[in-house]
C-alpha cells in the first residue's frame, strides 16, 4: 500500500511538472506570435489622404481598394471644405495626398508650395435638393424659393463659388439664410428638416438617396466644377501618395468616380 501511495505522489509530482513545463512554452509561442505581430505591425504604413467633403463616399470606396491592392498599408482620410483643408496643410498638418473640388484652391495650395504636380481627375456640377415630399413646394431657383430657407455653401468652399458662378450665369440674386463651410453640411440641413431647399453637387444629392429629393437646374452643366489631385510636397510616403494619385486618375478610380456620379 505504502509503495502505492509513493507511486501515486511521484506521478503528481510529474504531472504538476508537466503542466509547469507545458504553461513555460505556451507562453513562449505566445511570447513568439506577439513578436510577430508587433514586426507585422512595424512594417505597415499609413498614406494620409486630405479630401473634399463630397469625395466621401467615393474616396472611401477607393481607399478600400487601394489597400487591398497594397498590402501593409492603411489609408486615413480627412474629409473636409477644400478651403479648410489647405489652410490645414499650409499651417502643416501631415498629409501625402491633397483632392480639392476647384482647380482655384488647388492652386492656392501650389503656390504655398505645399502641393505638386496637380491632375484633373473628375467633375461636377450642383443641384438643388429638398426635404422627401417637398413641403415648400420649391419649383426651382425660380420664385417659389421667396421667403423659403434656401441653404448654400460659402464663396470661398468650391461649391459655394460654383454657386456664385451658376446665378451670376443665369442671372439670378440668391438670398440664403445660410452658408455653409462645406457641402455636407448643406445636405444635412436639408435632411433634417432645418431648410427648405439647399445648392449640393450633383454626387452629394446621389449620396444622400432617399433621405432628400432632387429638382435639376436648366444650365447647371454650363458652370462645372473640376476635381484636382496632387501629392504633397511634405508627403511622408512619397511613393505611396504617387500611386495613390495615379489609381484615382486610373481605370479603377474613374470607374469608382462614374458610378457615384462624377464627370470626366
Amino acid at each position: 500500500m505504502s509503495q502505492d501511495r509513493s507511486a501515486a505522489r511521484a506521478g503528481t509530482r510529474f504531472c504538476r511538472r508537466g503542466f509547469a513545463l507545458g504553461g513555460a512554452i505556451l507562453g513562449l509561442a505566445m511570447t513568439a506570435t506577439g513578436c510577430a505581430a508587433t514586426s507585422t505591425a512595424s512594417n505597415s504604413v499609413t498614406l494620409t489622404v486630405f479630401a473634399a467633403s463630397s469625395l466621401t463616399a467615393s474616396f472611401t470606396q477607393l481607399g478600400t481598394q487601394f489597400e487591398a491592392a497594397h498590402p501593409g498599408t492603411k489609408v486615413t482620410f480627412s474629409f473636409d471644405g477644400s478651403s479648410t483643408l489647405v489652410d490645414q496643410l499650409v499651417a502643416g498638418a501631415p498629409a501625402d495626398v491633397l483632392a480639392t473640388a476647384d482647380e482655384a484652391t488647388m492652386t492656392r495650395a501650389t503656390k504655398a508650395n505645399a502641393a505638386s504636380n496637380p491632375q484633373k481627375f473628375a467633375s461636377n456640377v450642383l443641384i438643388l435638393i429638398v426635404p422627401p415630399g417637398n413641403p415648400a413646394k420649391i419649383t426651382g431657383l425660380d420664385a417659389s424659393l421667396s421667403g423659403k430657407k434656401l441653404v448654400v455653401c460659402a464663396p470661398p468652399v468650391p461649391c459655394g463659388a460654383t454657386t456664385k458662378k451658376l446665378a451670376t450665369m443665369l442671372g439670378i440674386t440668391l438670398q440664403p439664410v445660410s452658408e455653409e463651410s462645406k457641402v455636407t453640411d448643406v445636405r444635412a440641413k436639408v435632411e433634417t428638416g432645418q431648410a427648405d431647399a439647399g445648392l449640393v453637387f450633383t454626387t452629394d444629392a446621389t449620396a444622400a438617396g432617399t433621405k432628400v429629393q432632387t429638382i435639376p437646374i436648366p444650365g447647371a452643366e454650363k458652370a462645372p466644377t473640376t476635381y484636382v489631385i496632387a501629392t504633397t510636397t511634405a508627403a511622408k510616403q512619397p511613393t505611396l501618395a504617387k500611386q495613390f494619385v495615379e489609381y484615382v486618375t486610373g481605370p479603377d478610380g474613374q470607374a469608382a468616380l462614374k458610378t457615384a456620379g462624377f464627370g470626366p
